[in-house]
């Protein structure tokens, strides 16, 4: 009898956040505006997230979602007013929360779907080979016409035709990304040298772990590696 005086509108479920009615929500606490430097916490890691229920994870996303909104305006605000944006790694550490917790929800999907169905619920998709000739996975979706009949598919996906121009490309290609991993690989062995000739008593398990891809027992005989010292001279 009494619930019939009380407008629809005004039921609403209890929550725990604060109420705005501006668009203060989308901008830090004022005590941080002018800061140099804000203390935040890690980011959430899988381990966490596992063991979390499903309702706690959809209110966790709405959180790093709003966090996420906050920090961006924020950061465009500052630029436009040319000022220090206090601790931007708060942005990498929530698109990490959210990369993980976006993982952890697809894995309870998968496990979920393939339990029930015995499919993955995932997406389709297959290996293919673009229009330069490079491996990529080619993610399928779902269309209202035919393959043969869908020109504009047809001109957004081009694969792989054989072409002695592409051929050309690949051996490029595969010539610059070795050169690049031979520069990587005499950046490191001189840099190990550097390390050895500095400090020869260095450890050279440690070393070795850190660099595997240098022959530590090779960089050692070399001249560079030896310093104007008893411990390290030949």
């Amino acid at each position: 009898m009494f619930r019939a005086l009380i407008p629809l509108s005004a039921h609403r479920e209890i929550h725990l956040s604060h109420s705005n009615r501006d668009l203060m929500d989308f901008f830090d606490d004022k005590k941080n505006w002018n800061a140099n430097e804000v203390k935040v916490g890690r980011s959430w890691k899988l381990e966490e997230l596992r063991i979390k229920s499903n309702g706690d994870l959809h209110k966790l996303w709405f959180v790093l979602l709003k966090e996420k909104n906050m920090l961006l305006t924020m950061e465009h605000t500052c630029k436009e007013k040319v000022r220090l944006f206090p601790n931007p790694e708060r942005i990498d550490k929530v698109e990490e929360s959210m990369e993980n917790l976006e993982q952890v929800v697809r894995e309870r999907n998968r496990a979920y779907f393939q339990l029930e169905t015995g499919e993955t619920g995932e997406r389709p998709g297959k290996p293919s080979v673009n229009a330069f000739g490079l491996n990529y996975f080619h993610k399928m979706s779902e269309h209202l016409i035919p393959k043969w009949m869908n020109t504009a598919w047809k001109k957004k996906f081009v694969f792989n035709k054989p072409d002695p121009y592409v051929k050309t490309f690949l051996s490029l290609y595969r010539e610059k990304l070795w050169s690049l991993k031979r520069k990587e690989a005499n950046r490191q062995r001189s840099h190990v040298m550097h390390l050895l000739k500095r400090f020869p008593n260095l450890d050279k398990v440690a070393l070795r772990e850190q660099y595997p891809q240098v022959d530590l027992e090779k960089a050692l005989q070399q001249g560079k590696s030896r310093g104007h010292h008893g411990q390290n001279t030949a």
